[in-house]
């Protein structure tokens, strides 16, 4: 009898189990045409499949719901079924873009977490007539005079050797003087035994965190990569739990601060962008010709900052870069960004000012359109602004951390003004 009630207790556990570990959902999204190229009014179709384990499932309950930046929901119900994707149909009438999101529901009737597991992806029309905020008056001159600033402080630096965690590479963690108390804080990787002005030079900035510079490795490059705070690197995690949970929680979001870009955070984050490629220009290896700067979300910002504020630069790699049209949520009523509440000082941190000034041969910029944190509207306020050849890669649902497996992608391309 004993065996027989434990058999039973076994048995409603295992069923237990089963259903805890059930299949992974995920979701797979199309347009039936270029997401890109609808016009005003024309009806979009989105083709949403559920997926369990990579394969079309049915019996799914999913609910779904219509944004966009004309300020229309739109909401609905369904179940999924294997053999026929469920259809979206909507349209918008003005210059932006409407966002499809599609949730698997679990026995509760509450949507599934993490962006893995639902889909986030949109369209748009009339993009050559989605337009920007008037950058400030003075922008040059703020920057020019934040130049002068810069370059009064000598660039003296400390280069300390650590382990590499690469044969080919010799790794420094890096101190460069900067304007104000904080300095440059990265880690240099250099090939081993590269000649004098041998190399191209890579430079990379992270996204919003409160971490150690990484190591990047770049093969046949020198790579530097900084923190964008000036911290120490490669300390404990809980040195930068500490730091994130005091005085850098919330960085670059004090609405006192940002009305008076000379005490913005964001001022000194580009000074040390400047100063980080300076200190890459200086060195021995440097070929005197070749500088990119790569980085994604907040480091998407920086790397369109370095090449806005160096001419130097001669490539930019920006995935689903930051704080584009930042004024567009406050003023244009568009929908969505994770920004700071907006201010007039802010203007002098917009990528999209930024990018107006870039000089750089090849510009890549990495979108998608369930992005949400930056919103696709202020991707196409990038993209325009850009005067040299760029290319634009956009893909159906990708949000700003998450990429469906297969994405479509689309490419946009344009040559240098």
């Amino acid at each position: 009898m004993l065996r027989r009630a434990f058999l039973t207790g076994l048995f409603a556990a295992f069923l237990t189990a089963s259903t805890v570990f059930a299949g992974e959902i995920t979701f797979f999204g199309t347009t039936d045409k270029n997401p890109l190229e609808y016009e005003p009014g024309e009806k979009m179709t989105f083709s949403v499949q559920c997926l369990e384990d990579g394969a079309a499932v049915s019996g799914k309950k999913l609910t779904w719901t219509r944004t966009g930046d004309d300020g229309k929901t739109e909401k609905g119900e369904a179940v999924s079924d294997a053999a026929n994707p469920l259809k979206i149909e909507t349209s918008i009438d003005v210059p932006g873009f409407v966002r499809i999101q599609v949730f698997a529901l679990d026995e509760n009737g509450k949507p599934l977490g993490g962006e893995q597991r639902q889909f986030n992806g949109g369209a748009g029309v009339l993009l050559d007539q989605i337009e920007g905020t008037p950058e400030p008056a003075d922008f040059d001159e703020f920057w020019n005079r934040q130049k002068e600033i810069l370059a009064q402080v000598p660039m003296k630096y400390t280069l300390t050797r650590v382990d590499a965690d690469n044969a080919n590479f010799d790794v420094y963690d890096v101190k460069v003087d900067c304007a104000g108390p904080t300095p440059v804080s990265g880690y240099l990787c250099v090939p081993k035994n590269a000649e004098p002005k041998s190399l191209p030079a890579v430079v990379c900035y992270q996204g919003y965190s409160v971490v150690s510079a990484g190591k990047p490795f770049v093969p046949n490059a020198i790579s530097f990569q900084i923190n964008v705070h000036g911290i120490l690197n490669g300390q404990s995690r809980e040195y930068y739990q500490e730091l994130n949970s005091t005085f850098l929680k919330s960085y670059g979001f004090s609405k006192e601060e940002n009305s008076n870009p000379s005490v913005s955070f964001w001022r000194g984050a580009m000074l040390r962008v400047m100063r980080s490629l300076e200190f890459v220009k200086s060195l021995p290896e440097w070929n005197g010709v070749d500088l990119k700067v790569r980085g994604g979300s907040q480091g998407g910002l920086q790397s369109l900052a370095a090449a806005g504020l160096d001419a130097d630069v001669t490539e930019v790699e920006a995935h689903v870069p930051w704080f584009c049209d930042l004024a567009g949520k406050a003023n244009n009523k568009r929908l969505g960004g994770w920004f700071p509440e907006w201010v007039d000082g802010l203007g002098y941190f917009d990528s999209t000012n930024f990018a107006k000034r870039i000089k750089a041969k090849q510009v890549t910029i990495y979108s998608g359109l369930g992005d949400y944190v930056c919103p696709p509207s202020g991707q196409v306020v990038l993209f325009k602004s850009i005067p040299t050849e760029t290319r634009w890669v956009v893909h159906q649902g990708k949000t700003h951390g998450f990429t469906q497996k297969n994405a479509p992608q689309y490419v946009v391309e344009k040559p240098a003004k």
